[in-house]
């Protein structure tokens, strides 16, 4: 996995203070993206014990609420395996920190990876220019979806995480 950058203070992507991590690599390609320097998947620097030593260190503040995970697209097929394992590690590592996921894949096509296990909240869905709305929280385009996880996977039914 290739990643581009890491924000250490960012308060526009999840809830609260967070770590974010931007992995390269995206197909969806949607018009007007902000991050179009993220899509290809060779970009970036390669994800290694440095980058993963980093986020950890950030994320043992008190002050940061958690991790956002977003690109590019963390679930294209070449991050999904590498950003299920670190998921997985920064959970086991860090219980109380809440995990964030951005993708402009729906929750229909990505709700049995196992990626979910791990998630708080996934913000689903390509940007849609045409939908933009600078009003909403989390999210770009009216289409987009912000997800409780956990509360989805238990009833079976969509729950939209409130701000």
């Amino acid at each position: 996995m290739n990643y581009h950058n890491i924000t250490t203070d960012d308060m526009l992507n999840g809830d609260g203070l967070r770590v974010v991590l931007w992995t390269a690599g995206c197909t969806h390609k949607c018009k007007n993206c902000q991050n179009p320097v993220t899509w290809d998947v060779k970009g970036g620097l390669p994800f290694d014990a440095a980058a993963k030593a980093e986020i950890f260190r950030e994320l043992k503040k008190d002050y940061i609420s958690g991790i956002t995970f977003s690109g590019g697209d963390p679930l294209h097929p070449a991050n999904c395996q590498a950003i299920t394992a670190l998921a997985k590690d920064i959970k086991e590592a860090f219980p109380n920190k809440t995990l964030w996921l951005y993708t402009g894949f729906e929750w229909e096509e990505v709700c049995t990876l196992e990626i979910m296990n791990y998630l708080d909240v996934l913000v689903d869905g390509r940007y849609i220019d045409e939908q933009r709305d600078t009003k909403l929280f989390w999210r770009g385009s009216a289409n987009q979806r912000v997800i409780d996880v956990p509360q989805t996977l238990s009833t079976g039914s969509i729950i939209l995480h409130c701000n």
